[in-house]
């Protein structure tokens, strides 16, 4: 896709978020009123018809392409085929969204980035999912695939303007209220989250009760790193209480670095590129003055940080926040771009990420299975 600046959004997003940014995410108890929900599922803000509720489904806190082939069937001139949702951003054409449900999203490049069919861009137009907003209110103060909004409201705020074609600004006591509403009790896959999310105890991981669900357990529990071996293999991404971030035994092997705690990792998802999005020239200018060039369908985590020269799975370059798996069952489709739709197709990408590490992983097809087994028992 040609990188442009065509979406005049950003100039306004720029503008109100100077002014919101520093906005706190609202404490307290669930607020059930009519009109914080009112502002989630039908204030269009003047827009092109867009709510927060478009995108973000109750069911599973986003959209697939299943929901927008229904919505198409349904209604052609639903909000969501419209501007960003549509093939060129203007309007014309579906298929992206009825294969992938991924809409354009565009982002500012940093200082110290260009992209190579257009040097003087200072913005590049990617194809990202939509982040499901089950759990993630609550539980999650990491937002956006790339982490790049500091809280609720400001994410709110970047939505409505990016995505809503807006015309009339949001108040700040709107996005109070939009942010007090996604942590009411529809945005928790259980009520054990919800109460964790109150200030109950840390949800444990299940034991499973079929051998599958029990052998697949095995994958997700904290245990040191043996190479070659299978036990905790998927825990060393997707551990701490919301099974989201690295564990004390992620090591890179080729640095001997210990990255407990972190939240952006690549999986090679960009690198594999399974959606067949877009590849471009990134010219990179790093601390020490050196240049690199990257090709990639989207860089992510970089284009915050500005960073692609750290060693190892510090490195930004392709790396995208870690999910929870809570909930993870009704949350498809998956990965940043859409490119897994279903469990099965995740764990498929895995097997053969795990064979390309240093020390492989060897995922068998009952492996894979069980661990499909294990995640549907995450809720």
């Amino acid at each position: 896709m040609k990188v442009r600046n065509a979406m005049k959004a950003t100039i306004t997003i720029l503008v109100l978020a100077a002014a919101f940014s520093r906005l706190p995410a609202q404490q307290g108890g669930d607020d059930l009123s009519e009109k914080n929900a009112r502002l989630f599922t039908t204030e269009t803000f003047g827009g092109n018809g867009r709510t927060c509720r478009t995108c973000h489904s109750s069911n599973t806190g986003t959209v697939s392409p299943e929901d927008a082939q229904k919505r198409y069937r349904r209604n052609a001139n639903d909000p969501l085929f419209l501007f960003d949702g549509s093939d060129d951003g203007q309007g014309h054409g579906v298929n992206r969204m009825l294969t992938n449900a991924t809409v354009l999203v565009e982002i500012p490049l940093p200082a110290n980035v260009s992209v190579g069919d257009d040097p003087r861009a200072r913005s590049v137009i990617l194809r990202r999912g939509t982040p499901t907003t089950l759990n993630t209110p609550a539980l999650d103060p990491v937002l956006m695939l790339d982490g790049r909004d500091p809280d609720l409201p400001t994410q709110a705020l970047h939505a409505i303007q990016a995505h809503f074609q807006s015309t009339t600004p949001p108040t700040r006591a709107d996005l109070l209220g939009i942010s007090q509403f996604e942590r009411t009790e529809a945005f928790f896959s259980s009520l054990r989250l919800q109460a964790y999310a109150r200030g109950g105890p840390a949800p444990a991981l299940p034991e499973g009760r079929t051998n599958s669900e029990k052998r697949g357990r095995l994958f997700f529990v904290d245990t040191p790193f043996v190479p070659r071996a299978k036990a905790g293999s998927c825990a060393f991404c997707h551990s701490g209480p919301m099974l989201n971030q690295t564990n004390s035994f992620f090591v890179a092997a080729t640095f001997g670095l210990v990255q407990a705690g972190t939240r952006f990792q690549s999986v090679g998802v960009s690198e594999s590129n399974d959606a067949a999005n877009p590849v471009h020239q990134f010219n990179w200018l790093n601390p020490d003055g050196t240049r690199t060039v990257v090709w990639s369908p989207d860089p992510g985590r970089a284009l915050i940080s500005g960073r692609i020269d750290q060693p190892g799975p510090a490195s930004d370059l392709n790396s995208f926040k870690i999910p929870t798996l809570w909930g993870v069952k009704n949350t498809a489709p998956y990965f940043h771009d859409n490119s897994a739709k279903t469990l099965e197709d995740v764990v498929a990408h895995y097997a053969r990420f795990f064979q390309t590490l240093p020390d492989p992983v060897i995922l068998t097809p009952q492996d894979q299975a069980d661990i499909v087994a294990y995640l549907k028992l995450l809720n």
